[in-house]
């Protein structure tokens, strides 16, 4: 064969390899990627876990990570056997809908925006390439969720900065970043911008939170005084969970979801709401159709 044959068939199987791999490697670059911070394992399920099932099922990136590792968070366990207990939990949540969740070693209750917090932030925010970042706002009534907010909005500018965090590369690009919905109104009221429907994935997002035992089934009714409704068989109380997580959505919201579903939206029974805040990059409509990409065509 001659050298003129081998270069012609070199040629080829280039491009033949161009033709099979250049949409793959356009999908994988056109990929979401989405982080969500909460105070504690479970808060982001609470908040997001329909929106990262979501994700999630089109192949996406999703993390979540709490600040805390939830180590006070129960009427009877407490210390190193609850936050193992509570990181476990979060693992398998995590598992159930096919995302990443990770639990920092900050004792629960007594979460501070200190500098070294902050530093934490930004260095996951980094190293997660995120395109989304999620928090709650930084108003609420426990002081971890309050400072959650505050440290990710503390990050929302510093992680385009070079020389802080140097370790972890800065991002070219700031994240568009996302307040949790909640229902505080001082200083100012929720506002939802962006309202996704979950009634898809709803079972997926019971999934997440009936991983965590510990808490919808034994702390969070102890605290509430309703410890005794909690069935005893798993799948019962699972039942339970369901029906005690279900509500109706606001009438507030309707707005934004008739924006994004037009007609259909009568129809939706579960929905998450996010803020666009002020800090991260303010996406426009077709930004928007790109990050949310399970939003019908205009």
């Amino acid at each position: 064969m001659t050298a003129s044959n081998h270069s012609f068939l070199r040629l080829a199987w280039t491009l033949i390899l161009l033709f099979l791999f250049t949409p793959v490697l356009a999908q994988q670059a056109s990929l979401v990627r989405v982080i969500a911070f909460g105070a504690h394992p479970d808060d982001c399920d609470q908040s997001a876990g329909g929106l990262a099932a979501k994700y999630a099922s089109l192949g996406y990136k999703v993390k979540f990570v709490s600040l805390t590792n939830g180590d006070a968070g129960h009427q009877s366990q407490s210390g190193p056997t609850l936050a193992a207990r509570r990181r476990a939990e979060a693992e398998e949540a995590g598992r159930r809908i096919g995302i990443e969740y990770d639990v920092l070693d900050n004792h629960d209750g007594e979460l501070l925006p200190t500098l070294a917090v902050r530093q934490q932030v930004i260095r996951k925010i980094r190293e997660w390439q995120a395109d989304i970042v999620l928090a709650p706002r930084p108003n609420d009534y426990h002081p971890d969720h309050r400072y959650t907010g505050i440290l990710v909005q503390d990050a929302s500018y510093m992680v385009t900065v070079p020389d802080i965090v140097p370790d972890a590369p800065a991002l070219r690009k700031n994240p568009v970043f996302l307040y949790f919905s909640d229902r505080f109104t001082r200083p100012q009221p929720f506002r939802p911008d962006i309202v996704v429907s979950i009634d898809d994935v709803y079972d997926k997002k019971i999934d997440m939170l009936d991983a965590h035992v510990s808490q919808f089934y034994e702390w969070l009714p102890w605290h509430d005084g309703q410890l005794d409704q909690v069935p005893k068989d798993p799948v019962e109380r699972k039942k339970w969970l369901a029906s005690n997580r279900s509500k109706s959505v606001p009438p507030e919201w309707r707005e934004a979801l008739q924006k994004r579903y037009g007609s259909d939206a009568a129809h939706i029974v579960h929905a998450e709401a996010f803020e666009i805040t002020e800090y991260g990059r303010q996406p426009g409509e077709d930004e928007i159709h790109q990050l949310f990409p399970f939003f019908p065509a205009k």
